[in-house]
């Protein structure tokens, strides 16, 4: 139900990335086990990680980066906060926007703060922000990952956030959870009681579960139409 009320609003969002210009691309970026040429030396080392991404953006001739919905995802063996448990968590539930540091992040429609924290474990979100929204009488929310400890300053639970508000900014590794700068953007009908926080990563075993409860961040995106690679 929720994509479909999604569908129909979608021409009223406002821009969460705005784009340079309505011919600007986006190139689609692979982190699964397809991808030989990101190996487990780059992906211990955030500065070759940064590199590579920069580098692929560069060749690919585009300023942002874009993937990851629904993707089963090899990049998460680096670190230990998906691997508690006899199954690890592989399974990606959001999509994630690759670009500079510092690069904005805008609120596309009215709504207000659910909540936020400071996910500091290496791997996690680092800085996060979580807005509940209304439409056609059906509640949901938004996550925002890897952002800069800046973002968080001045909010409070329940505080307002309009339609088109400058939310927030990428981070750095030393304050997004140790990622090369991008957004984690997801979309969480029942928040199940979490505050700050919510998985961002699952196990495969559990993927209709986590996807019913997490549909394509794009219906409120609107970029993959942008989307070349």
């Amino acid at each position: 139900m929720l994509p479909e009320i999604l569908k129909q609003y979608q021409s009223s969002f406002k821009p969460v990335i705005p784009l340079l210009s309505e011919e600007e691309q986006l190139l689609v970026m692979d982190f699964t086990a397809n991808n030989t040429t990101l190996n487990k030396t780059i992906l211990a080392d955030i500065q070759k990680f940064s590199r590579y991404i920069n580098n692929t953006l560069e060749q690919g001739g585009c300023r942002l980066g874009i993937g990851g919905y629904g993707e089963h995802r090899t990049i998460y063996a680096v670190s230990p906060h998906f691997d508690a448990g006899e199954e690890p968590r592989r399974l990606h539930l959001g999509v994630d926007i690759w670009g500079p540091a510092g690069t904005p992040v805008f609120n596309p429609l009215n709504g207000h703060v659910h909540s936020f924290r400071f996910n500091d474990h290496f791997g996690d979100y680092g800085a996060t922000i979580i807005l509940q929204h209304t439409l056609s009488g059906h509640t949901f929310h938004v996550l925002y990952g890897h952002l800069s400890i800046s973002s968080l300053k001045g909010l409070y639970e329940n505080m307002p956030i309009a339609g088109g508000h400058l939310l927030a900014h990428f981070g750095t590794p030393a304050e997004n959870g140790g990622w090369p700068p991008h957004l984690h953007c997801q979309i969480i009908e029942d928040m199940q009681n979490l505050r700050g926080d919510y998985p961002g990563v699952c196990r495969y075993s559990e993927r209709e579960k986590y996807l019913q409860n997490c549909p394509d961040p794009d219906l409120i995106l609107r970029l993959g139409r942008h989307t070349h690679g």
